[in-house]
């Protein structure tokens, strides 16, 4: 008699416990009422939160479902907004270097009070597994921390800027890149300014504005469109600096009006990071770091999207290249098996939206139908996500050999999880296929040979080269900046982002990328 087999018991995934948008926003309207209504986030301008703005309906990308949009103001009311941040910037560049310590430490206090619910904001809104978004908040918090403990010395000699510094900033890291340099401008003497990015991040930045704003931070939050609102926040004549980060068209514009007004600028932006592989054997390194090269979909400034390989090692690069993007793990960054369970440790969850998403797909294909060569494409596994859920906004990592030049992925940043592969046979290949962006913010180089690194490196054209490992933005005292078409304007990082919202002696010339000249600290 045959025996009857044992059913398999399956466990659906569930949300965890107290994770849902309306948890967070629930917590939202207790932390900070005056900031959010039961229908939407504030502005904030003139020390004031305003019901303005026109508010557009957002969705999150991790499964479609609606969430707070942007509130949109016009140009006339965003320059009613930059004009009374000019006022509190002429009171705030008085108060004494102790009282501003002071009142940035209370809010980073109050920032760490909040942690999970600012985290979870980051899941919900621009779809970062748990790990990320608490790591975004814990650096935003540390780093600046390292300013209010040594803040004096980089001050010596130093006076704030004229005018408020305008922010301008992509939605990928709100916390650890623009609440933390708005806080150490802030720290400076300057009043700040900071636009919502249009794709997510806004019950983020207004709950911890709402939280800076309590301790007397002299901070304004505006939404709009950047066509709309770039005449206040970037050409109007109270602005003292420009800080952007974005990428390289919009950047270009902006680059265009700080240049022709002689305006302090700083501006991030993007350019294709490469890792080099040439006379190198240490595969086990290397397979340990891809996954940390995944981390948020490849979402980042500083990810690396371009294996430049030589092709005598191509076999052994995919050998260890190969397992470690196929153990990836994608999906829901909420959803777990027991809702009393912790979360669920994911390389990476959504990309920014289903937009994007089909975009690249779209690049993807078309590489490939003009000739790319499909190494690793991967599948969805159904049983990281909810039931039913919307998964538009998920891309499976995607590996090709040889993108067309015809293709966008051949010179520009796919900002998403595809990498791709070019291979070398010399030394002068390498060096071109590295840089073929004209410009990049990192870079790195695997070769076991000291020597072969120490002359090739200053030939990358990017602000870091590793040797063997990934670069980063940098915390702290970390310098960063770009080299290229990357990075326009002063450097930043450690002192030098002092530097760049405050005024030194005259005649002073701030490390950076210029267009009269190039000083790299």
């Amino acid at each position: 008699m045959t025996p009857t087999p044992t059913p398999t018991l399956t466990l659906t995934l569930t949300l965890k416990s107290g994770t849902s948008w309306d948890d967070a926003w629930q917590r939202c309207l207790a932390a900070a009422p005056e900031a959010f209504r039961d229908d939407r986030v504030l502005n904030l301008w003139n020390a004031t939160w305003q019901a303005d703005g026109r508010v557009l309906p957002a969705v999150s990308p991790v499964d479609g479902s609606p969430i707070a949009g942007p509130p949109r103001l016009d140009g006339a009311t965003a320059q009613r907004a930059v004009r009374a941040a000019l006022d509190r910037h002429r009171a705030w560049r008085h108060v004494p270097l102790q009282e501003r310590r002071a009142r940035v430490a209370a809010t980073l206090d109050a920032l760490a009070e909040h942690r999970d619910l600012l985290a979870l904001l980051l899941v919900w809104e621009i779809g970062k597994p748990w790990r990320l978004a608490r790591a975004d908040v814990d650096r935003a918090i540390d780093g600046v921390r390292w300013y209010v403990d040594g803040i004096e010395p980089m001050l010596d000699g130093r006076a704030p800027l004229d005018g408020p510094v305008s922010n301008i900033a992509s939605w990928n890291y709100p916390m650890s890149v623009l609440v933390h340099a708005m806080l150490v401008q802030a720290l400076a003497g300057n009043a700040v300014i900071a636009k919502t990015p249009t794709d997510g991040g806004v019950a983020c930045l207004t709950l911890a504005c709402a939280l800076a704003a309590r301790e007397g931070i002299p901070v304004t939050l505006v939404s709009g469109s950047g066509g709309e609102l770039s005449e206040a926040l970037v050409r109007a004549p109270e602005i003292g600096c420009v800080s952007f980060v974005g990428g390289r068209d919009t950047g270009a514009a902006v680059a265009t009006a700080v240049a022709d007004l002689g305006k302090r600028h700083v501006l991030e932006q993007e350019g294709l990071n490469t890792w080099g592989i040439w006379n190198h054997s240490d595969w086990d390194a290397l397979t340990a770091v891809i996954p940390k090269l995944f981390d948020y979909g490849k979402q980042r400034c500083t990810a690396y999207p371009r294996f430049v390989v030589q092709r005598r090692l191509f076999d052994q690069f995919l050998a260890a290249y190969l397992p470690a993007v196929r153990a990836l793990e994608v999906g829901h960054p909420l959803a777990v098996r027991d809702p009393a369970g912790p979360f669920p440790d994911l390389d990476f969850g959504p990309v920014i939206n289903a937009a994007k998403a089909k975009e690249l797909r779209e690049q993807v294909a078309e590489a490939i139908e003009r000739g790319a060569v499909p190494l690793h494409r991967g599948s969805p596994d159904d049983t990281r996500f909810l039931p039913g859920q919307d998964t538009t906004a998920y891309v499976q990592p995607v590996t090709l050999l040889n993108p067309p030049r015809s293709s966008p992925l051949h010179h520009a940043e796919p900002f998403g999880p595809v990498d791709t592969i070019v291979l070398v046979d010399t030394e002068a290949e390498l060096l071109a296929a590295m840089n073929a962006s004209n410009g990049a913010l990192v870079a790195t180089l695997s070769t076991d040979d000291r020597a072969t690194y120490e002359r090739l490196a200053p030939q990358i054209r990017a602000f870091k080269v590793g040797h063997g490992r990934p670069r980063s933005r940098g915390d702290r005292d970390e310098l960063f900046g770009g080299l290229g078409a990357s990075w326009r304007g002063a450097f930043v990082g450690g002192e030098l982002l002092v530097r760049a919202v405050t005024r030194g002696p005259a005649g002073e010339r701030l490390p950076g990328n210029f267009p009269e000249y190039q000083l790299v600290p």
